[in-house]
C-alpha cells in the first residue's frame, strides 16, 4: 500500500488523525520510530504483547498514566491507513533539518520508555528534536494559543463575574472575601485579555 521508495532514512513522516497529527522518523527498511502513549509496557514485560500494534485503549490509558515509548513499527502500522506527508515540517520550521543519518541516529538512540505529556512531550516534540535539534510542538502551541484566547477573553471575564455574583447570591455567602475573590479573578482575566 505504501511506496517505500519515497522514504529516505531520517525523513520526518506525518499522518493526519482525527484530532491531531501523528509523527515519526523513517529509519529505512520499512521501519518508523515514533513516540506513542502505551500503558502495556508499564504493566507487563511480555515483549510479544508489547510489540503488537498499539490499540486505542492502550493509547488512551497511556495518555492518562503519562506512559509512552519510542518504538519501531512498519510504515503500514505507523500510518494506520492514513496518507503520509514527508518532511512537511521543513516548510514550517525555520531551523534547517539535520543530516538524515544524524536524524535517524537520534531517533534510534531514544528508543524505549519515556514519560509522556500531551502538552510538554509528545510525538511531535520527539521528531522535532531528532530532525531539527529542538523539542517543540506546533500543535501544542496552537492548542495553548486557542485556549488562551478563550479563557482570557472579555466575555470570559464577564461570565466569571456573573458566575461569582450568582454563586454568592444563591448560597447567601456575600462576604468581603467572596466579593474580593470575584472581583480579583474577573479583573485578572479582564487585564489578561
Amino acid at each position: 500500500m505504501y511506496d517505500l521508495s519515497l522514504y529516505k532514512r531520517g525523513d520526518l513522516l506525518e499522518v493526519p488523525r482525527t484530532l491531531f497529527t501523528h509523527f515519526g522518523i523513517y529509519l529505512g527498511d520499512n521501519r518508523v520510530a515514533h513516540l506513542i502513549p502505551d500503558i502495556l509496557p508499564a504493566i507487563t514485560k511480555d515483549k510479544c504483547a508489547i510489540a503488537k500494534m498499539v490499540t486505542n485503549n492502550r493509547l488512551l490509558m497511556g495518555v492518562i498514566a503519562k506512559v509512552a515509548s519510542v518504538r519501531v513499527d512498519s510504515v503500514a502500522d505507523f500510518a494506520y491507513g492514513s496518507d503520509i506527508l514527508i518532511n512537511h515540517m521543513d516548510k514550517v520550521c525555520r531551523q534547517p533539518p539535520l543530516d538524515g543519518e544524524e536524524v535517524a541516529r537520534r531517533a534510534e538512540k531514544l528508543l524505549g520508555s519515556v514519560t509522556y505529556s500531551l502538552l510538554w512531550y509528545n510525538c511531535e516534540h520527539y521528531v522535532m528534536y531528532c530532525r531539527y535539534g529542538m523539542a517543540i510542538s506546533y500543535q501544542t502551541y496552537q492548542f495553548c494559543t486557542t485556549v488562551r484566547k478563550i479563557v482570557f477573553s472579555r466575555m470570559s471575564a464577564y461570565l466569571t463575574a456573573l458566575c461569582g455574583v450568582c454563586f454568592m447570591l444563591c448560597l447567601s455567602c456575600v462576604t468581603p472575601l467572596t466579593v474580593v475573590l470575584t472581583v480579583l479573578v474577573s479583573f485578572t482575566i479582564w487585564m489578561a485579555s
